[in-house]
């Protein structure tokens, strides 16, 4: 690229992405017209990101003898927003709230994100209390003015805040997405009144239902407002006195790009702007490979990051989440409604500790080393194992070439750190650092396969795409376990993100609530509705540069079974919404609810909720070409890129084996080669085990052919007697901890479909419901770390009393069984429990069990206030709620016709069926891949273990 130069016309073939992260800045130039990109790393400075990133621009445009007045255009991400919310790094802005919502932020929602921790810490309202006002001003759900504004009370709140010194404002008034009036008028003021205050208006940032959410997102984006503004205003004059003329963009968190207006007045939709580069950049590699459908995998020093890209384009997410208390822990932050790639962060990177637990099984994170000290290989005063550490015993890393050779690993400190784990499990150092391997690969995959089996997707059916620095050497053992049968390793994997910038579309989504029965909806207030949404859109594409004609409109409705708590979307069909088109609809919503959670409930009617539009110009076409970071193409013969060996261990291989260990710049398109097989380059390395191929492809993409299964043979083979197959597992506690980590994964799967398919708060929002893997004489083997406590003791109580009325030899493939009799199982007739037989070649082998508290039993009083059991409700005895696949109609109306809110009741049951096909699928698959004919022997030593560190 030292060739690019002329004069300083503005050149529409030189684009920049740049990517502000916590520690360093990434810049990647591309040259559209060749395809070369050039790589750019600088320290990130945190006081004024600005100045590290000018000051790494300068840098850049230097060594390719190039001037900012030639660049077409600009993208950036940034973490300042993230950084700010979690740092609480500005001055709080103040709220304005309907009478009797104040506490609305404190009080939140009934979720408990661990059900264990009984000091549980949910982060602070980003505005404090003393700044929270309440306002006269009342609307009804349907939009009907209830309370008129009083104006003159906003007039004395807003001045008595700016007195304190209040520089923006939030306002969230009750049912403003149904009807803005009173917000509008007091934005109205404000600006006539109190022109210096920076305003947000939830009914503008987010005009959907659910109170507390909306308040959250609101309140972030008041929070953060200024900052971004000033933040924005002082890099465009900087540019522009660098001579920028170009268009400057900044990314989004759903992965589109947003003009500098768009992102001042709603910043809040930039808070994983970062993370979102690294989805668009896996989906552009994909594409280069021919792949539409790829899974993403990130893995860095501390997390590991996972997402799905399907037909080409990231999955988005309505929702995510601010300032987490616990990083790793789903509702522990706030909850923020705004478009955003959907990702999976997973406590897994080359920093992760490894350590025994109380159960004497070897665990793997979330706890890291991070930088300092770092792993103990890196001789800076670590001493606890990791899983680079592990690598390097592995042979996996050259000691003298980490980092393209700027820093050398210490094999003997990562030995000496790894002796103290091997010893405590009765292993050798390389076999502990064996397992920190494997377990690492396991988790990673667990997490992965949870999110994606959380979108009704199998990963069977998916490409991988790996990078970041430790992601090329584990992503062919984490293809393995997931079943996926290709992986790429693209090239400039150290700055995806900002790469991914450059193929970025301007785009911008409106959401708007109109909740409605289907079959009742107001059609023209709908369209209408549709239509507005998507004349803002336009507006917004055109105000960025983007020719009407070029845009593409995309329109989606959340919906749901009516009296569920979650939704789901569906892809809404072209033109205006009428009676010709609402089967269609209807069809699409069953469809994608089938897909997702196996088992529709068609008892009930469907809703809409939310109406959304996206609005989005085209995506860049653009061709790479990697260069690496000196700006001179590496790329010579093939026989040259074999650069040395060195012995590496394969547990395929039976040990060690003498590896080749090839130079990634030296390697050709066309090249091919056989595992076991080490790939370096200076970002990261590539192993590739024995069994898997590898080729380069003419974008010099590493293509990985993943042709051997995760196991080689039956852990257990099947005339083993189980004295001696008890001993085999016990002599295996790597093989143990990845078995015992599948089983809770799948009722973790279990629990998901529950709380997603519920139909009241108490199961689908206070989370009062367990799921359980038993074995077939109903003792527990694996539950969801989210089940509620008791649970854990009464649901086997309930299975023994239900195989006690049915006996596991006489149940057949598609039994339900049910009861909620107090004095066998859960202690009031609330708790129900759905009892499914899981059966292998005709053979019950293991029971799949919920149980949940549902809303209503027919009580004539309530659970505290009765003395017996009559006053409590409708009991059911030991029963089969399904037999032989086909649902006993009698008991299901017999219960409806006895209980109030008979719609929510009987949902949450079906919600609970769909839970336990999903896992009772999911074991046997389980099963499967490990050669297992029963449990019994797996169950065994489980059990024993937990007793032991009782």
């Amino acid at each position: 690229m030292s060739a690019i130069r002329g004069d300083s016309a503005v050149d529409d073939r030189y684009r920049i992405g740049f990517d502000i992260g916590g520690t360093f800045t990434d810049f990647v130039l591309l040259d559209a017209a060749t395809g070369r990109i050039r790589i750019h790393k600088c320290l990130t400075t945190p006081k004024d990101p600005a100045i590290g990133a000018l000051g790494g621009l300068d840098e850049l445009l230097r060594s390719a003898d190039l001037t900012l007045s030639r660049i077409a255009r600009l993208v950036h991400g940034t973490t300042l927003v993230t950084n700010a919310i979690i740092e609480r790094a500005t001055e709080p802005p103040a709220l304005l709230t309907t009478r009797g919502f104040r506490d609305a932020l404190e009080m939140g929602i009934e979720q408990r994100y661990d059900i264990y921790d009984l000091f549980l810490k949910f982060p602070e309202p980003l505005v404090p209390r003393n700044l929270r006002r309440e306002i006269d001003e009342r609307m009804s759900r349907d939009g009907q003015v209830l309370t008129p504004i009083d104006l003159d009370q906003v007039r004395r709140e807003v001045a008595d805040l700016t007195a304190r010194g209040v520089a923006a404002l939030a306002v969230c008034f009750l049912h403003s997405y149904k009807n803005p009036a009173h917000e509008r008028a007091v934005k109205d003021l404000v600006r006539r009144e109190f022109p210096q205050l920076a305003v947000s208006l939830s009914s503008e940032v987010v005009p959907e239902l659910r109170e507390y959410e909306r308040g959250t997102t609101t309140t972030a984006n008041a929070y953060v407002q200024l900052l971004i503004d000033r933040y924005v205003a002082r890099l465009e004059e900087a540019l522009t006195e660098r001579g920028f003329r170009g268009r400057f963009y900044l990314m989004q968190s759903s992965g589109g790009m947003a003009s500098p207006r768009m992102a001042r007045e709603f910043p809040v939709r930039l808070l994983e702007s970062g993370p979102a580069g690294g989805g668009l950049a896996t989906a552009f590699f994909g594409r280069e490979a021919g792949y539409g459908d790829v899974i993403s995998f990130d893995m860095g020093g501390t997390t590991a990051k996972a997402c799905l890209i399907q037909s080409g384009t990231p999955d988005v997410a309505p929702m995510m989440e601010a300032a987490r208390v616990h990083r790793f822990k789903r509702g522990s932050g706030l909850p923020i409604k705004a478009p955003v790639i959907d990702m999976i962060e997973i406590g897994a990177g080359g920093g992760s500790i490894a350590e025994v637990d109380q159960l004497g099984l070897l665990k793997v994170g979330p706890r890291s080393s991070g930088a300092d000290p770092g792993p103990a290989c890196y001789g800076l005063g670590g001493q606890e194992p990791t899983v680079t550490d592990a690598n390097l015993l592995l042979g996996y890393l050259d000691p003298d070439f980490f980092l393209g050779g700027r820093m050398r690993l210490d094999p003997t400190a990562a030995a000496a750190a790894m002796s103290h784990l091997a010893e405590p499990l009765g292993l050798s150092a390389l076999e502990a650092a064996w397992g920190v391997y494997t377990i690492v690969c396991e988790n990673m995959a667990a997490a992965a396969r949870v999110h994606i089996v959380e979108k009704g997707r199998d990963p069977r059916r998916y490409a991988m795409v790996g990078f970041g620095g430790a992601g090329p050497a584990h992503a062919a053992r984490v293809a393995r376990i997931l079943g996926v049968r290709e992986v790429v390793i693209p090239p400039a994997s150290g700055a995806a993100s900002a790469l991914g910038f450059l193929v970025a579309p301007i785009s911008f989504e409106f959401v708007n609530s109109l909740p409605g029965v289907l079959d009742e909806l107001d059609l023209n207030a709908v369209n209408a509705l549709l239509a507005d949404l998507e004349a803002n859109g336009r507006s917004l594409l055109l105000e960025a540069g983007v020719a009407p004609a070029e845009v593409a409109v995309t329109r989606r409705a959340e919906m749901r079974l009516l009296g569920q708590v979650h939704d789901i979307t569906v892809t809404l069909p072209a033109g205006p919404l009428g009676h010709g088109n609402l089967d269609a609809v209807k069809a699409a919503f069953a469809a994608e609810y089938t897909r997702l959670f196996t088992h529709l409930y068609t008892g009930t009617v469907i809703q809409a909720i939310n109406w959304r539009v996206l609005c989005a110009g085209p995506a860049p076409a653009i061709r790479v070409v990697h260069q690496d970071g000196a700006g001179h193409s590496r790329v010579t013969s093939g026989a040259r890129s074999h650069r040395k060996t060195r012995r590496a261990w394969f547990a395929e291989a039976g040990g060690w084996v003498e590896t080749p260990v090839y130079d990634r710049y030296a390697l050709t398109p066309g090249d091919t080669l056989e595992g076991p097989a080490i790939v370096e380059e200076r970002e990261s390395t590539t192993v590739v085990p024995p069994g898997d191929g590898l080729r380069v492809d003419d974008r010099l993409n590493l293509r990985l052919t993943i042709r051997q299964s995760t196991l080689v043979e039956p852990v257990l083979p099947a005339a083993m007697p189980l004295a001696q197959a008890i001993s085999r597992i016990e002599r295996d506690p790597i093989g143990l901890e990845i078995m015992w980590s599948r089983l809770v994964n799948i009722v973790e799967e279990c629990w998901l479909t529950v709380w997603r398919t519920a139909f009241s708060l108490i199961i689908g929002e206070a989370q009062d419901f367990a799921c359980e893997i038993l074995d077939p004489r109903a003792n527990s083997l694996a539950h969801s770390p989210r089940a509620m406590p008791v649970f854990n003791l009464t649901l086997p109580l309930a299975v023994k009393a239900i195989l006690a009325r049915f006996p596991v030899e006489t149940l057949q493939p598609g039994d339900i069984l049910t009861t909620n009799d107090p004095w066998i199982c859960a202690g009031h007739l609330f708790d129900v429990a759905i009892v499914t037989p899981v059966f292998r070649q005709g053979k019950v082998v293991a029971i799949i069990g919920t149980i949940g508290h549902v809303t209503d039993i027919g009580g004539t009083k309530d659970s505290l206030s009765a003395r017996e059991i009559y006053e409590e409700g409708f009991q059911i005895p030991p029963m089969k709620l399904y037999r032989a696949g086909v649902m006993n109609d009698d008991l299901v109306t017999l219960l409806a016709e006895n209980v109030r809110k008979s719609e929510q009741v009987i949902g949450d049951l079906h919600a609970m069926v769909s839970a336990n096909a999903s896992g009772a699928r999911r074991l046997i698959d389980f099963m499967t891949e490990y050669g297992l004919e029963d449990l019994e022997a797996l169950a065994t030593v489980i059990q024993n273990r937990a007793e032991s560190a009782m």
